[in-house]
């Protein structure tokens, strides 16, 4: 059958309920329960009221077997015409699958000790003009499945779990964070010049200020600001925006967690690092061994240390005594720069760092003391001032977290990012943040952040190969782009 053929079927049967007086506007039958709840304490002969969506439907004769969902679960519902109300049986005439209802009955248990409710009386809250897509089967476009997630998840149990997961995965760092004493805190989402890490912005503009405005890359310097202010344990799990190509490990909206600890450095934050990662892998998984897209993980600590120095000398022949200059053509005589122009230090760190996590192991690696030019927040290690204190963690080939020992020297903080402003390439946009550089005059206590990527650290927790598969909305092409 058609599916337009299907629709106005629908529409006639939603004008049938609407003249028997249900269908349109109904509300719950009072005293209803969640479908898990009944099931967890499942007494035989006892009446019940539930609501959810029909998602199947079988009919034998004048009796029909029906599955009715809610978010907690999913239970039988026997449904015998010739025993109904004449008006709850034409009621039921007009029910289709995908139909929300409210249903009272009586629970029992068939022959094969299904539990099941045996129904005495329904009401339609929500008709269902559109069928579920291939009968219960699930969406197999991948494109449909991310444009209309809310199908996606009534059509598969295993895509709710996930964002469930990643539901829990967040609480869990919540409770992990506030045990230990840190507060969390909300900073701006619109910045006034860009900035705050590399990333091109997105922009836009405030009327009533007459001002261009950005969406923020990152919140490290808002959170830094509070260090100043002497909230010494902070930390932010934020929506930051990066106006950038897009890939199965890239989302141009996407979140992020940052925390910052006064009286710390880097070293404290791989501890904490660890920790998290091990709590959130027992408490999730119930391991700290995964699997992840077919490799063997294990957190077991403590974690493999490598220096960015020695890797890029080895694979690239770069040292940090190199300019920007020297590194491109370093890079290029390697094959691996292939544009000829110039190109700004974060550029070619980003270079650097996709090739390094094509030679990742599947166990946590962290790399360690990069280049003090390639570091602009970072603080030097006090023993070569062309290193700083600075690591990225990889897992499974994947950069899931990077922490520094914050600078908190405002005239070299000042200094680095005029540095930064002059290597910029023309269609570039970034500014010296004054007011930060303001900020740390009045003194930041020595520090250490951490930034770690929610939506990755979800792909691992989950086993999702793509960062789409975590997000609930993705940004999507224009669908009309899409099809051209």
């Amino acid at each position: 059958m058609e599916l337009n053929e299907i629709i106005q079927q629908r529409i006639a049967k939603r004008q049938a309920l609407e003249a028997l007086g249900s269908g349109v506007a109904e509300r719950v039958f009072e005293g209803r329960v969640e479908i898990a709840s009944v099931l967890a304490d499942f007494q035989e002969g006892s009446k019940v009221v539930l609501a959810g969506r029909i998602t199947a439907k079988r009919s034998h004769g004048k009796v029909s077997f029906l599955d009715l969902r809610d978010s907690t679960g999913k239970i039988q519902l026997y449904v015998k015409t010739t025993e109904l109300p004449e008006n709850t049986a034409k009621l039921f005439e007009n029910i289709d699958i995908a139909d929300i209802l409210t249903v009272k009955g009586a629970l029992f248990k068939t022959h094969t000790g299904e539990p099941t409710l045996k129904l005495e009386d329904l009401a339609v809250l929500s008709k269902a003009i559109r069928p579920l897509p291939e009968k219960w089967h699930g969406l197999k476009d991948v494109e449909m499945r991310y444009r209309q997630r809310y199908l996606d998840i009534i059509s598969s149990e295993d895509v709710k779990k996930v964002f469930l997961l990643r539901s829990q995965i967040v609480q869990e760092i919540r409770k992990f964070l506030d045990a230990r004493g840190f507060q969390e805190v909300e900073t701006p989402m619109m910045h006034d010049i860009p900035g705050g890490a590399a990333g091109r912005p997105f922009k836009t503009f405030h009327n009533e200020y007459k001002m261009d405005l950005y969406l923020r890359i990152a919140p490290e310097l808002y959170l830094k600001r509070l260090l100043v202010a002497g909230l010494d344990k902070v930390y932010e799990i934020n929506r930051s925006f990066r106006n950038e190509g897009v890939s199965t490990r890239h989302n141009p909206e996407f979140t992020m967690l940052e925390v910052y600890q006064a009286y710390a450095d880097y070293e404290e934050m791989i501890r904490l690092t660890q920790d998290l990662f091990v709590h959130l892998a027992k408490t999730i998984r119930g391991s700290q061994e995964l699997v992840y897209q077919g490799k063997n993980i294990s957190l077991t600590t403590p974690w493999l240390r490598k220096t960015f120095s020695e890797i890029v000398k080895e694979k690239f022949g770069i040292s940090a005594e190199d300019d920007a200059a020297l590194m491109l053509s370093k890079l290029q005589a390697k094959g691996f720069a292939k544009d000829k122009n110039k190109l700004t230090r974060s550029q070619i760190n980003k270079i650097i760092e996709d090739e390094l996590e094509l030679g990742m192991t599947a166990n946590p690696v962290f790399i360690t003391d990069y280049f003090t030019s390639l570091c602009p927040l970072a603080k030097t290690k006090k023993d070569n001032p062309l290193i700083s204190e600075r690591f990225e963690l990889y897992i499974a080939g994947m950069e899931v977290a990077n922490a520094y020992s914050e600078l908190n020297d405002p005239l070299e903080q000042k200094r680095r990012f005029e540095d930064e402003v002059k290597d910029l390439n023309a269609d570039e946009q970034k500014s010296v943040d004054a007011d930060y550089c303001l900020a740390l005059e009045h003194g930041m206590p020595p520090a250490g952040g951490l930034g770690i990527g929610i939506d990755r650290l979800v792909m691992l927790l989950t086993d999702q190969p793509s960062i789409r598969d975590v997000i609930l909305f993705p940004l999507l092409r224009n669908q009309s782009e899409a099809q051209d």
